[in-house]
């Protein structure tokens, strides 16, 4: 196993205080790495929906660039995290193939927030998320995926410049493989969250 990725956590029951549930979604194109990272930061084996890609997606689902991705999600990835005994964090990874796209408003429901996951080697697939979240009005971060042979390729205002992103919206690197980095980018999203709050407090 590469030593970047995490090991699959135990099962870890919910305590009996809990009251507050509060929800995270996960977007962003196909293959970005959306089931990894939340596999990496959930504190419950993640449910997902994974099945193998076969002929049928072929010349349906765009994989280039994609050559060792075998399996591909059909409705969504769940995990949890605890924040404290009485407030959790669920995690809902949404699938990236344009043809699942009508699950995504479902999704949305009662989301406070939103991380959109970037792949600099397919930087248009992420425009169609931005989209969308901007339609709902959900607030999100932007966080780019960087895997082994990107950490060169493209500089976050580059990027930023790319995707159209205003000013005030959080833009940051990660690996999705690594629980830390899985964990700055959530903290990243509490934070932002936690200005735009701070800020309609302020408004007269």
């Amino acid at each position: 196993m590469d030593s970047a990725t995490s090991e699959l956590p135990a099962r870890t029951p919910l305590v009996d205080s809990a009251e507050t549930g509060l929800k995270i979604v996960i977007v962003g194109g196909f293959g970005v790495g959306k089931t990894t990272l939340v596999k990496s930061v959930s504190e419950i084996r993640p449910l997902n929906t994974e099945e193998v890609m076969t002929q049928a997606g072929v010349g349906v689902d765009e994989t280039a660039g994609l050559a060792t991705k075998t399996t591909t999600t059909v409705a969504f990835d769940f995990g949890r995290i605890s924040l404290n005994d009485r407030m959790v964090l669920y995690l809902f990874g949404a699938p990236g193939q344009e043809r699942f796209w009508f699950l995504w408003d479902r999704l949305f429901t009662g989301t406070l927030g939103a991380v959109v996951l970037v792949d600099t080697r397919r930087m248009s697939d992420s425009w169609y998320a931005i989209d969308r979240l901007e339609h709902h009005r959900t607030p999100f971060v932007v966080a780019v995926n960087r895997f082994d042979d990107d950490m060169a390729a493209f500089s976050l205002d580059e990027i930023r410049q790319a995707l159209s992103l205003a000013p005030h919206v959080p833009l940051i690197d990660c690996d999705a493989r690594v629980r830390s980095s899985g964990k700055h980018v959530l903290i990243s999203l509490v934070d932002h969250l936690h200005e735009l709050a701070m800020a309609r407090e302020m408004t007269p």
